[in-house]
This record gives C-alpha cells, sequence and structure tokens, in this order.
C-alpha cells in the first residue's frame, strides 16, 4: 500500500514585531499523523531525530550538541557550501513533555528565529504535528525583497520533507499482520 500522508493544512501569516522595525514571518505546516501525540513528541525527542529531518542535498551537518529538547540545551549546525559555509547555534527555549517544544536562534542567518514543534491529540491512535516558525531576514526591506520569496520556498520545502518523514516513521508495518 502506498503512503498517503493525513490532511494537511499549511499557510503564511505576515505581521509586523512591536517596538522596533522589523518585519517577522510566520509559516505554520499542520499535519495529521498516526500515531499518538506522546510518541510522536517522543520520537522528535530521541538523538539523531533532526538528522532525519533534515534533507540530505541541504548541506547541513550537526557540529555540536548539548542536551536533549530541554530548556537551555543547544545545537550548533553549519551549513552551506564552500566558501560559504556558516554557523546556526539554536538553543531550546520551552517546552512541556508530550506536548510542544520550542528553539530559538541565538545566533545565525536571520535577523530573528522561533521554531515552536506543537502535538495535539486527535483521538488515541492519531495527532496533529504543528511546525510553526516565526522569522524575520536580515537587512530589512531589501533582505525580504531580495531573499524572501526563495526563504518561504525553502521553508515549506523543509517543513514537507520534515513532516512526510514524520509520518511515514508511524506507518503500520503491514508485513506483520
Amino acid at each position: 500500500m502506498p503512503f498517503k500522508p493525513g490532511p494537511v493544512q499549511r499557510h503564511i501569516v505576515q505581521s509586523a514585531s512591536a517596538g522596533d522595525d522589523m518585519k517577522t514571518e510566520t509559516f505554520i505546516r499542520r499535519s495529521r499523523i498516526h500515531a499518538p501525540a506522546s510518541e510522536v513528541y517522543a520520537w522528535h525527542a530521541l538523538p539523531g531525530a533532526l538528522e532525519r529531518l533534515t534533507p540530505s542535498g541541504e548541506h547541513v551537518k550537526v557540529v555540536e550538541k548539548t542536551g536533549g529538547i530541554e530548556r537551555g540545551t543547544r545545537v550548533v549546525l553549519q551549513f552551506g557550501r564552500w566558501p560559504f559555509r556558516r554557523r546556526w547555534i539554536a538553543e531550546h527555549q520551552d517546552y512541556e513533555v508530550g506536548r510542544y517544544f520550542s528553539d530559538v536562534q541565538v545566533s545565525g542567518p536571520f535577523a530573528y528565529w522561533k521554531h515552536t514543534h506543537s502535538f495535539e491529540s486527535d483521538g488515541p491512535s492519531a495527532c496533529f504535528l504543528e511546525d510553526r516558525v516565526e522569522y524575520a531576514l536580515p537587512f530589512g526591506a531589501l533582505g525580504r525583497w531580495f531573499a524572501g520569496w526563495y526563504v518561504r520556498r525553502k521553508i515549506a520545502q523543509l517543513f514537507e520533507y520534515r513532516h512526510n518523514v514524520t509520518a511515514r516513521e508511524f506507518v503500520p508495518d503491514r508485513t506483520q499482520e
């Protein structure tokens, strides 16, 4: 039987940040996963989950990790190709076991980045996985004009890939029936 993910909703909302000139965008990807929220959360907390959720062609390497997904833990990524390689440092911020966790950019390519992973129960054997990314590009209006379309497309592709990987992890093994 071919893989078919559950219903998907995705949209982008633009908003202005309070107090400064930084304009943020919000990307949301929401998919129904055929597994309990607690199991999908636990899978995301496993060592190596980030590596499995990163497309191989993206030239992203985990350089360093401290801990798991609890508050204060960090991950250092190296991305891009030589001579344009950069580091991205993200720190896990808030979490509630089985429900959500979030990470924020400490340093990296964005002027601002906050990513919240939510796991909402949809009965005893399914859940909704939601990735919400609030971000701002560097260089203000010039950055949005020059790279906004490209970044929106890359984020949409990344989270489509991640949701498909997650959904496939929880497809029942029909060989044991």
